[in-house]
């Protein structure tokens, strides 16, 4: 029975270890992402904790609302995009760009108008010198303005170049009382008025009287009127020979308001014409900045009594 048993086969197993694949680089890239993670949070939280608690609300509220925090102003709102107060583009400024107050502003605004009103005084000063040496040259070279140069006076004023034609006493500019030119005086007027064709500057014209009374002037014509009137036929005048009448900017009637010889109120120096070629300053204080040319028309003639003693 022994000898009849079958032999059991011996099986022996065998466990065959594989080899890991290759990981590759990919571990090198994720940990240099996590050292750049760490390095930006490092310097965020060092920046937090050099940065005043003020400065640290304005990036707060920037952030929580950066369009109020750049129309309002405030920490976080400068030049730049940079929310950091005093960012700038220029990095290499220390306090950087930021936003200039309304007080700065209102200052630089000055300086710049007193930097162009100063440029256009050298300007006015020379066009004034140019135009009284041709003025004088005129006078000089013209035998009949060389004839009435006694009664042409030419002066530089704060206002401006000043040119007064006045009256004499045998050698009036208008006819007693009225505003009917003399014909030299419409001589005077022609060769004024083609000087100051290629005027730059705006220009004042005013009638004077002397302080005589004009008739009933209290309740009728009186001397402004006639100051007026004869201011306006100066005008025709001189723009007839060539001044711009869009150059005018002004013509007034004074009467004996502003008198040549206030201790004389009658001579006859104070009835006058007086045109004077203003600075751009001297405009601005007259009219004021928005200039308005105003001219004063002649008076309605048909109530205008007959004078008893029209001495103007």
């Amino acid at each position: 029975m022994a000898t009849e048993k079958k032999l059991q086969p011996i099986i022996i197993k065998r466990v065959k270890k594989a080899a890991h694949g290759a990981h590759g680089g990919a571990w090198k890239i994720a940990y240099a992402d996590f050292m750049t993670a760490m390095m930006a949070f490092f310097l965020l939280m060092w920046l937090l904790g050099s940065t005043a608690k003020g400065d640290l609300q304005g990036i707060a509220a920037y952030f929580n609302s950066p369009l109020k925090v750049s129309m309002a102003g405030g920490d976080g709102s400068g030049n730049s995009s940079s929310i950091i107060p005093g960012g700038g583009n220029d990095l290499a400024k220390v306090h950087g760009q930021v936003r200039r107050s309304d007080a700065d502003q209102d200052n630089d605004r000055r300086k710049a108008e007193n930097s162009a009103r100063a440029i256009r005084a050298q300007q006015d000063a020379q066009r004034i010198k140019s135009l009284r040496a041709k003025i004088d040259a005129m006078i000089s070279s013209n035998a009949t303005l060389n004839e009435y140069k006694s009664q042409i006076r030419i002066d530089v004023t704060p206002d401006g170049l000043q040119i007064q034609i006045v009256d004499e006493q045998n050698r009036p500019m208008f006819d007693i009382g009225s505003a009917i030119l003399k014909p030299y005086m419409r001589d005077i007027l022609r060769e004024v008025g083609a000087a100051m064709g290629g005027v730059e500057n705006r220009i004042s014209l005013a009638g004077h009287t002397d302080a005589a009374p004009y008739g009933n002037g209290e309740r009728g014509y009186s001397n402004w009127e006639l100051s007026s009137d004869r201011a306006n036929a100066s005008r025709r005048e001189l723009v007839a020979a060539g001044m711009p009448d869009d150059k005018l900017a002004r013509v007034v009637g004074l009467a004996a308001s502003d008198l040549l010889y206030p201790d004389k109120p009658r001579a006859p120096q104070n009835r006058r014409i007086t045109i004077t070629v203003l600075t751009h300053e001297a405009e601005e204080r007259l009219l004021g900045k928005n200039t308005v040319k105003e001219t004063i028309e002649p008076a309605d003639k048909q109530d205008n009594p007959v004078p008893a003693t029209p001495s103007s």
